[in-house]
């Protein structure tokens, strides 16, 4: 399988030295947890493919994989710190109270991510985001410079006019780079997004309001010590690259069988 898209090879230059340290010492932290997840879902999904075990809570509880407490404990954390769970946030898709939430750090100029989009996305959505299992939430982590910025800003803009879904969608489409993310080409893309305000479009791009949104997600992302998209965290849980659907299957299975089984115990 081909690694993620690697980041820049510097940190940006707005990064302070308390930043570089905190990303340093929490990428020591999720390559531990990457090595764990890979053991956990790497291995070939078995038994039911297409949902929660069957026999409901009871048996999804039972079939929660073993954990030691205090990694557990971590990957908790970790969920809580960085699952939004917003009310009417544009850039999630799935219910606010999912046991499972899926955080997605990317970049537009990413091919690995356009590929997590056109084959992955529409399967977790179809079995568990409209079971109601899983929501997943999108962070624009920008790791290719201006363009990527652009077309981050549009898709936040986007959203603003309830349309940032289908103006993900288009741009990841195919990949596109450097001059197909001009601003007049993003308002073309959102135009057939059905952006229905193009002026107000174009406005949002610019504002203040899109760069906080901007510097929010890449705030979020470096303080985990994020350094490549796509990444993935599955409630707590790191996921790095455009893996294989089966893997991001069986990751919401088990974090849906760990969440029932927290609920049937009353915590």
């Amino acid at each position: 399988m081909p690694a993620s898209t690697p980041s820049r090879s510097s940190t940006p230059p707005a990064a302070s030295p308390a930043r570089k340290l905190a990303a340093i010492g929490a990428v020591i932290a999720l390559v531990v947890a990457v090595l764990a997840i890979g053991i956990a879902v790497g291995k070939a999904v078995e038994g039911d493919r297409d949902g929660a075990p069957a026999g409901g809570a009871e048996a999804a509880a039972s079939a929660a994989p073993q954990e030691d407490p205090a990694q557990q404990k971590m990957y908790d954390d970790l969920a809580r710190k960085t699952s939004r769970r917003e009310a009417g946030d544009p850039l999630a898709v799935g219910k606010k109270d999912a046991p499972v939430v899926l955080v997605e750090y990317a970049d537009y100029q990413c091919s690995f991510c356009g590929r997590f989009t056109r084959e992955t996305q529409p399967e977790l959505i179809k079995k568990y985001v409209d079971a109601g299992t899983l929501r997943i939430e999108f962070r624009n982590f920008t790791v290719f410079g201006a363009d990527s910025e652009r077309a981050a800003r549009a898709s936040w803009a986007a959203g603003q006019q309830g349309r940032f879904w289908q103006l993900h969608d288009e741009l990841y489409d195919r990949t596109r780079k450097g001059d197909a993310l001009s601003e007049d080409k993003l308002v073309d893309l959102a135009r057939a997004s059905g952006v229905p305000d193009l002026g107000k479009f174009r406005t949002d791009i610019k504002s203040k309001a899109a760069e906080r949104a901007l510097k929010r997600d890449q705030d979020e992302g470096y303080g985990l010590g994020v350094q490549s998209t796509p990444s993935f965290l599955v409630n707590g849980r790191p996921v790095s690259g455009a893996q294989p659907t089966e893997v991001f299957a069986q990751a919401v299975k088990d974090a849906a069988a760990r969440a029932a089984k927290r609920q049937a115990a009353g915590k």
